[in-house]
């Protein structure tokens, strides 16, 4: 009889749930977990592990040591887009096959950012501190001089699910919506633009593009100056893409006049962190992805994934150029 697969289920996602998603493999797979939430638990774990579900809080790295621990490993899924809480060159050199849940949010976070403009062109978390310490600011809020967001040109820096939808959302509004990727999308209802150009002509800028190598620090402080005095920022992708200290720098220049941010260069962002108290921040915990429908659509991918392996069929969405088919150890 063949053994089963040892999938070695990694935090945050509670262990009942990972134990009920695979309950119809039967015995054709056992489902594991870190005795201790700590990297020595982790890398205690990996040597059994066939396949691994990672950590998308990314506090359990997969970096090269523990790739090198994980002798019989041979498939990583993340339950999330990004990938970054791998090491991606590792574990391809290992021949393992490295799958994200690509599009499971696009739109519950593109209604973030959506919602996240909205909120900055009205000042309404500004306008609700003040009416909840007692005030009544009604006449300030006209001096700050909201905008429609419809009159708003937005530019998208990354075209992936997430920003091609973000594009269809801010385009049904009325906007005049502009994108940048490295490869453009002849089918994009956004108008293409060269990366600096976008910059300066986008009065809302919404990153939705993910953290790499050559992205991390794409957007500093020479690229926030190119954009309009008092424009928008939401950042919907990763920290590190535009470093907290060059928005700070940006906002208190009034380059940007508010920034809407659902991720950080640290995270959690450290108690008595500048962005916690600047007025003109609107603040997410990384929650921009968290909807009800997000959340059962997350599920659903990494059980058809893991599941398809575990039964030899291909799997979707390997983002490290192997192929899709999953080969024991």
């Amino acid at each position: 009889m063949t053994a089963p697969w040892r999938i070695l289920s990694l935090p945050p996602i509670a262990d009942e749930i990972v134990r009920r998603l695979f309950e119809p493999l039967g015995d054709a797979a056992e489902v594991t977990f870190p005795q201790t939430r700590d990297r020595a638990g982790l890398i205690a774990a990996l040597p059994d592990a066939d396949i691994v579900i990672g950590d998308f809080s990314a506090r359990l790295a997969l970096d090269a040591e523990a790739v090198r621990a994980a002798r019989r490993l041979a498939f990583v899924q993340m339950p999330a887009v990004g990938t970054d809480s791998l090491d991606v060159a590792a574990l391809t050199a290992a021949g393992v096959p490295v799958a994200n849940a690509a599009g499971f949010n696009a739109r519950g976070v593109a209604e973030w950012a959506v919602g996240a403009a909205f909120a900055l062109c009205r000042h309404l978390a500004w306008a609700d501190r003040g009416v909840r310490a007692g005030g009544w600011p009604q006449m300030e809020v006209v001096a700050r001089r909201p905008r429609e967001l419809h009159t708003q040109r937005v530019g998208i820096v990354g075209f992936g699910a997430i920003g091609a939808e973000a594009a269809r959302l801010f385009t049904a509004l009325g906007c005049a919506v502009s994108y940048w990727t490295r490869r453009p999308r002849p089918e994009a209802v956004a108008r293409y633009r060269e990366l600096d150009d976008l910059l300066a002509q986008s009065d809302i800028l919404v990153l939705a593009l993910p953290l790499t190598d050559e992205t991390r620090g794409l957007i500093g402080p020479e690229r926030l100056a190119l954009m309009p005095e008092g424009a928008l920022l939401v950042n919907v992708a990763r920290g590190g893409i535009v470093p907290d200290d060059a928005i700070l720098a940006a906002l208190e220049s009034g380059r940007l006049a508010g920034a809407a941010l659902d991720v950080f260069d640290e995270e959690p962002l450290p108690e008595g962190h500048p962005l916690r108290s600047h007025e003109e921040v609107l603040l997410s915990p990384h929650s921009a992805g968290s909807s009800v429908q997000s959340q059962l659509n997350l599920v659903s991918v990494v059980r058809d994934n893991v599941t398809a392996a575990v039964r030899g069929h291909e799997v979707q969405n390997v983002i490290n150029g192997l192929e899709p088919q999953v080969t024991r150890r």
